[in-house]
């Protein structure tokens, strides 16, 4: 039996969460990755900020090398020419990669030139393309580029730290999202950034996406028990629905 791609691994776990690990104990980070693998989840989320598309600054390729883990490295550049990086981030083991179709001048080019390289932690492996939008970015942007990515991150949060949207509104954005990706007939994963909660995870959870990106909501208090109470919450909704 052939070994599970990368996006394999996510549509099984669907759906699921990815943990952005800025948020966690940085000198505990070994002790803390364990208890969220523990806890069910396969994945690690890297949010690489450069300080010039966003205000922030955080991480580059040797930290995200350095994370010593069996969890899939979900990178996810919030940074301005994003080609010149990408290479650097698959060497250090990015299992998936997003870029910002904002921040591109020729995302199409990129995400082609991604699709043709190799993931270092298993090479039998794909590494799957993820392509990011801001709030205040149409979702129709992503059509053209539908032919050479596996997932879409919405983002319900301005990384840019201008006024985030409502919360209807982001709902209103995934929706059609959904139906760019229906009507396409590809099979694409499609994860929401930003403000998930356990008081709002019900919320998120009707949305039907297949990851839910969180950081300071997994890390304050128990670990183990807060992605649990998550994961119970997004699978219980998925009964419901379906």
């Amino acid at each position: 039996m052939p070994a599970l791609t990368v996006f394999d691994i996510l549509k099984e776990q669907s759906p699921t969460i990815s943990p952005g690990i800025i948020s966690a104990d940085l000198m505990s980070l070994n002790t803390e990755l364990s208890k969220l693998q523990e806890a069910g989840l396969k994945m690690a989320h890297f949010d690489v900020m450069d300080g010039h598309f966003v205000p922030s600054l955080t991480v580059g390729p040797p930290f995200v090398k350095a994370v010593k883990t069996t969890l899939l490295k979900d990178v996810h550049l919030m940074v301005a020419n994003a080609d010149k990086m990408v290479a650097d981030f698959i060497s250090a083991g990015a299992d998936i990669i997003t870029i910002h179709i904002e921040a591109c001048d020729d995302a199409l080019g990129l995400l082609e030139n991604i699709g043709g390289m190799e993931n270092v932690n298993d090479p039998k492996r794909e590494i799957v393309r993820g392509i990011a939008i801001n709030p205040t970015t149409p979702v129709e942007a992503v059509e053209a580029l539908l032919g050479q990515i596996e997932l879409i991150v919405l983002l319900a949060v301005d990384p840019s730290g201008a006024e985030h949207p409502s919360f209807d509104l982001t709902v209103e954005r995934f929706e059609k999202l959904k139906q760019i990706v229906s009507a396409s007939g590809r099979d694409i994963l499609l994860c929401v950034d930003g403000g998930v909660k356990k008081n709002n995870i019900g919320e998120y959870a009707k949305m039907g996406a297949d990851i839910y990106v969180s950081g300071s909501a997994l890390f304050s208090g128990a670990i183990d028990e807060n992605v649990r109470f998550m994961l119970d919450a997004l699978r219980l909704c998925k009964r419901g629905i379906n």
